[in-house]
């Protein structure tokens, strides 16, 4: 018996290993339009419709809501989600103190701290500015804010609003909150809130305002 090859082994596999070998070859024709086979060039195609956009005017047109939209970003940035106004006073203790991955040593290559220490830095220093958070659309968390300390002293964070709306009405420099980073590090959910340095750890306290048509007060 013949031993079967390699080729005769991978054709049965393929479940073809019945055709005869010396079936002659025939001509079925073409069954519709055939194209030789080409991958474009993607980077011409890209070019290729730029320049399409660019002489139609679509390119510009984009480019012109771009713009639009970063400037708009820029004047009025996304609001703080799930921030809302305080109905009731609290306030808390923030430890800022963090476990070192590494030494740290100051300008002049002194040891301050080494890995693994817990490390307080306002134990080395002190901030030079207190924080308020408000909602910049508040009138009264405006008013709230401005009270609690000269720009020199204070900044105000906004959580939703325009900080350079406001800064052409007051005369004083606004920030925000960028993705609700500060707020959600310190834990603040409700407006108008103030922080402040007190020793080695810091003061946070949310302020419940008068409600519209009281006479509002100071609670600080």
């Amino acid at each position: 018996m013949r031993r079967a090859g390699p080729a005769s082994i991978l054709l049965a596999l393929l479940g073809i290993g019945s055709v005869p070998m010396t079936a002659s070859a025939r001509d079925f024709g073409t069954f519709g339009p055939s194209w030789s086979i080409a991958e474009p060039d993607l980077l011409a195609v890209i070019k290729a419709r730029l320049e399409a956009a660019r002489q139609n005017g679509t390119l510009d047109a984009m480019n012109q809501r771009f713009v639009e939209a970063a400037q708009a970003s820029v004047r009025r940035p996304h609001a703080v989600t799930g921030i809302t106004p305080a109905t009731s006073d609290r306030r808390w203790n923030f430890d800022p103190s963090v476990t070192l991955t590494q030494d740290i040593r100051d300008a002049r290559g002194n040891l301050i701290a080494v890995q693994g220490q817990r490390f307080n830095p306002l134990t080395h220093l002190n901030l030079a500015h207190s924080f308020t958070f408000i909602d910049g659309d508040n009138a009264a968390e405006r008013e709230w804010a401005m009270r609690q300390g000269a720009p020199d002293k204070l900044w105000i964070v906004l959580v939703k609003g325009s900080p350079t709306d406001l800064m052409k009405a007051t005369q004083r420099r606004f920030y925000f909150d960028q993705m609700g980073s500060l707020t959600g590090k310190f834990g603040i959910a409700h407006t108008p809130a103030l922080l402040v340095q007190q020793g080695d750890h810091l003061d946070i306290r949310e302020v419940a305002l008068p409600q519209t048509g009281e006479r509002p007060g100071d609670r600080r």
